[in-house]
This record gives C-alpha cells, structure tokens and sequence, in this order.
C-alpha cells in the first residue's frame, strides 16, 4: 500500500515505467525517463525518490543503472520482479557482465532475503540439475557452508558457479560433472549461494 496519494506527475511516470517494462523485460533508466518526459535527471530523480518512499517502486539492486522494479499492490498480476545482473559461468570462469534484465518470481522468493538471479551458461553443474540456459535464484550472502553452491569470484573478477568446500588450508570449488576437475584457490569471494533454478522448455 502507498502511504499517500501520488501526483498526476508520479502517476505519469509511474504508467511510463509499467509500460516500458512491459514492453522492453526491463526497467527504463532515469535518463530514458527524463528524455520521455522533456525534464532533466534531477527532476525525475526527485520523483522516483518520492514514488520509493510511497513504497511504488523499489531499488532491486543499489547502483544498477535498470535496477529500479515495481511493487505491484493487492490484486496486480505478476507480483515484485528479481534483476537478473548477467551471466554466470558454469564451466570455465569468465568475466561477470551486468546486462540487467526482470524476471517475475514472487513465488519462489523467501520474505526477507535479498535475492537475485543469474542465467547459467555450461555444463558443469549437470549432475546438481543445473543446466546450460537455467536460471539460479541467488540469496546474497558473503559466506557459505561446505556442500554449498555458491557463486564465486577469484581475486582476478573472474565468477564461477560451483560448490563450495574449504579444506586443508585451500579452497575447492567442485563441478558437479565427472567430466570437470574441481578449482582449487587459496582465496575467492562469495558473492552468494543458490536456493533455486528456475527453468524455461
């Protein structure tokens, strides 16, 4: 529920944002916002500010230039939107690239965790049901148990999505694929661990 009335000028904004997320998967930048309506950035900032405040749209993922997702009220179709950031590997680590798209998946999403999601490219978490085009519902946490899937980042940016084990003074990030031979490093950065796949046929 919004805690007061929007302006015909947030409502505008407000049917501008709907109908280019619609149209485009995803959400419009404050600068195609400010194009649209013939005013500056600063001026449209000023009512996002107002229409986050309102509790009408939320800041899925701080510093995302298309990170900005509607909270649909009671009664609206589709529920609140994850920003899936990009593509993680599943084989051979490779440079994590932000191309922003949303993804609906209210459902699937436990209250009070901050979630995201990624689109999995290879093959190397077949045997753990994780396939090549799968998408993986991250929870954002900067540890991880043993056994965990986690997605991991080397001290040189490059991510990977493997399981996670630490022992004897290293780290092992296992592919569930017999075919693959597991990471081994003496550090890595936890980005988060999976709690869900989602997957389209």
């Amino acid at each position: 529920m919004t805690t007061a009335p929007l302006t015909r000028r947030q409502k505008q904004i407000l049917e501008f944002f709907r109908a280019y997320t619609q149209e485009h998967d995803l959400s419009p930048t404050l600068e195609e916002i400010a194009e649209h309506f013939g005013v500056n950035r600063v001026t449209i900032f000023g009512h996002v500010a107002e229409l986050e405040r309102k509790d009408v749209l939320r800041r899925a993922a701080p510093g995302v230039s298309r990170g900005l997702q509607l909270v649909e009220q009671d009664g609206e179709r589709g529920g609140p939107s994850l920003p899936i950031l990009g593509t993680i590997a599943a084989g051979s680590p490779i440079e994590a690239i932000e191309t922003p798209e949303s993804l609906h998946l209210a459902d699937l999403v436990p209250d009070g965790r901050e979630v995201y999601a990624l689109r999995v490219a290879g093959e190397s978490m077949i045997e753990d049901a994780i396939a090549d085009g799968d998408i993986v519902l991250i929870e954002r946490r900067e540890t991880a148990n043993n056994g965990e899937i986690v997605v991991a980042v080397s001290p040189d940016g490059e991510a990977t999505l493997k399981r996670f084990y630490k022992e004897n003074g290293r780290i092992r990030l296992q592919p569930a694929n017999s075919t693959m031979k597991p990471i081994y490093t003496k550090e890595v950065e936890i980005r988060g661990v999976v709690i869900g796949v989602v997957r389209r046929y």
